[in-house]
């Protein structure tokens, strides 16, 4: 259910001008019933001028009437056409100025306990920017060296419910991806059964017999012509018997 703009400031002011429960006046402005019964007693929202929703058309007379005469209805907002279509704002989340001075110590809560968070996740848990998330990775925020890890959600910075949420999500894309493999490692990796199917790789010999007898650069036909050549040599220099016996008869 939606609810109006500024509040408080009109629960003020349907505490002040109408008759309503504070269990109606709590369901229309978003409101627990006794924070509406404190604005009654002046203990909450003091000083808080009221806003009138009818002059600001967020609500009719003819609803605040029907209200009154029925303690179980629950008031409308007026419908508004020009916010038909209109989107949610996105970006970070708002953070008080009080809080924002601890956001840089929270984030290194995050960055330390919690590795598998993104930039992007811290940012839109504490509401910072990823230029100052990536400062406190690498150590180089300006003033790195006074911070201290603190939990953003003791900090009052986001919820334990959404810091959770934020974690197991984290924790199951790192589970669907294979424990931060790289694609190119998961399309290695292949099952039991296909390994044990597989050929065996041949392996290349490693001991000096086994280079002896094989020969990576050698093919047959090299062998056959280098034995070749080495029979022409032999024959080149072995000279005839019967020559060495005519040149003893010349000398006598």
């Amino acid at each position: 259910m939606n609810k109006p703009i500024m509040a408080k400031a009109t629960a003020v002011w349907l505490v002040d001008n109408t008759t309503l429960s504070f269990k109606q006046i709590g369901d229309f402005c978003g409101l627990h019933e006794l924070e509406v019964q404190g604005i009654a007693d002046g203990d909450v929202a003091a000083g808080v001028k009221g806003f009138d929703p009818i002059a600001n058309n967020q609500l009719t007379q003819e609803e605040i009437d029907a209200a009154e005469k029925n303690k179980a209805y629950k008031l409308k907002l007026k419908f508004n056409p020009a916010a038909v279509g209109e989107e949610k704002r996105r970006g970070p989340r708002y953070t008080p100025l009080s809080k924002r001075q601890d956001r840089p110590n929270s984030i290194l809560w995050l960055v330390k306990f919690h590795p598998e968070l993104t930039d992007g996740q811290i940012a839109k848990l504490v509401g910072t920017t990823k230029p100052t998330i990536q400062s406190i990775r690498e150590r180089t925020h300006w003033n790195i060296s006074n911070m201290q890890p603190i939990d953003p959600v003791a900090l009052g910075l986001c919820k334990q419910s959404e810091l959770d949420a934020v974690v197991q999500k984290a924790a199951a894309k790192i589970a669907r991806e294979g424990g931060g493999m790289t694609d190119d490692e998961r399309r290695k990796l292949v099952s039991t059964e296909t390994s044990l199917g597989m050929e065996a790789e041949p392996k290349i010999p490693t001991s000096i017999s086994g280079l002896e007898t094989f020969s990576l650069s050698e093919t047959p036909e090299e062998e056959k012509e280098e034995e070749k050549s080495v029979a022409d040599a032999d024959s080149f220099f072995n000279l005839p018997s019967g020559s060495d016996d005519e040149d003893d008869d010349d000398q006598s």
